[in-house]
């Protein structure tokens, strides 16, 4: 299921029928410096790959918030071209690490290494150094391992040998998940998958954008040679510093945080869910609607942000029933429901 996320650039900024009497669009402020280069970002990812500009959104909106991205796609689909391209857009460091069964919690986080000349243990940092780890098919590796991540993903360091060491600002884990192949794989628990803001799914390209891909090949595209391919750097960790600044700054009416909280108690009623969305996802709605109205070019959020992030970001919260799951029942499919049942605010 595609993300719901708009396949074009984001609307220019307008008054939506929801917006307060008192916002116009001669009111609304000039696209800053710092939304023109963040804008200009899906533009450099889409000259390495093709048809996924909802999932481009999605990890710009995770890193505007400060969030995590659960990405979810057959292999072959470019998610670790994406997340490279991404990388090389915002001029970030960007680590992959292959999530295997025997990968043990200090290869990912580092570990003390006795140094012989000086008689003293040093230490060495392991790949979740960076400003975006690829965590590559996470929920290969056993619960031990993904639990060393938590730390990281929730307060942004990690404690070796119990001293705390930062992790460079900005940080953000793209995990990866294989939605067809379950042998030999550790599910991630619902308290670990509570900490990734958006779950976004990869689909496989349509006919054009699959022609697209293999005509690029057919003329020399290297997907190790991003800069070959005319991909460059349009903004930097300042550029996204200022911009994560300014969504704190969008305006949410009281009648949107009321829209939230009925929606996410809608999913601890709904029948087929035996675990509804806690406080935690109300606030990613949040955080997430806030960085999709500024990608908008909008100061405040309506409504229709609401719904927009609503899948991506409680998709993952949410848990079915044995007997719905094999009714076939899908996730998404009662999310809808609830989206469509739940009151607008006016």
């Amino acid at each position: 299921m595609t993300t719901p996320y708009p396949n074009s650039a984001p609307a220019p900024a307008g008054v939506p029928a929801s917006a307060p009497a008192h916002q116009s669009p001669a009111h609304q402020p000039a696209p800053s410096a710092s939304a023109q280069a963040l804008l200009a970002v899906r533009s450099e990812v889409a000259k390495a790959v093709v048809g996924q500009e909802a999932t481009v959104t999605g990890l710009l909106i995770a890193l505007l918030a400060g969030g995590h991205v659960l990405l979810e796609g057959v292999p072959g689909v470019a998610k670790t071209l994406l997340v490279r391209a991404l990388s090389t857009a915002l001029s970030l460091d960007t680590k992959r690490v292959q999530f295997t069964p025997d990968l043990m919690p200090g290869d990912v986080t580092g570990s003390l290494i006795y140094d012989a000349a000086t008689s003293a243990f040093t230490f060495r940092a392991g790949p979740v150094f960076t400003n975006i780890l690829l965590a590559d098919e996470i929920n290969r590796t056993p619960p031990k391992t993904q639990a060393s991540l938590l730390e990281a993903m929730e307060e942004h360091q990690v404690s070796v040998d119990g001293v705390s060491r930062r992790l460079p600002s900005p940080f953000m884990v793209a995990a990866t998940q294989n939605p067809v192949e379950y042998e030999g794989t550790y599910p991630l628990p619902e308290a670990q998958l509570d900490r990734f803001l958006l779950k976004l799914t990869m689909d496989l390209p349509g006919r054009d954008d699959e022609i697209e891909v293999i005509r690029r090949h057919s003329r020399g595209f290297d997907p190790q040679d991003l800069h070959g391919a005319g991909v460059r750097a349009v903004a930097g960790a300042a550029e996204l510093a200022q911009a994560q600044q300014e969504v704190s700054q969008v305006g949410v009416a009281d009648e949107i945080l009321a829209y939230v909280v009925d929606l996410v108690r809608a999913t601890r009623t709904a029948p087929s869910f035996q675990l509804g969305v806690s406080p935690r996802g109300a606030t990613a709605i949040l955080k997430s609607a806030r960085a999709y109205a500024w990608l908008s070019g909008r100061s405040f959020v309506t409504p229709d942000d609401i719904k927009a992030l609503a899948l991506p970001t409680l998709r993952h919260r949410v848990a079915l029933r044995p007997e719905a799951e094999m009714d076939g029942v899908a996730v998404d499919d009662i999310l809808r429901s609830i989206l469509a049942t739940v009151p607008v605010p006016r």
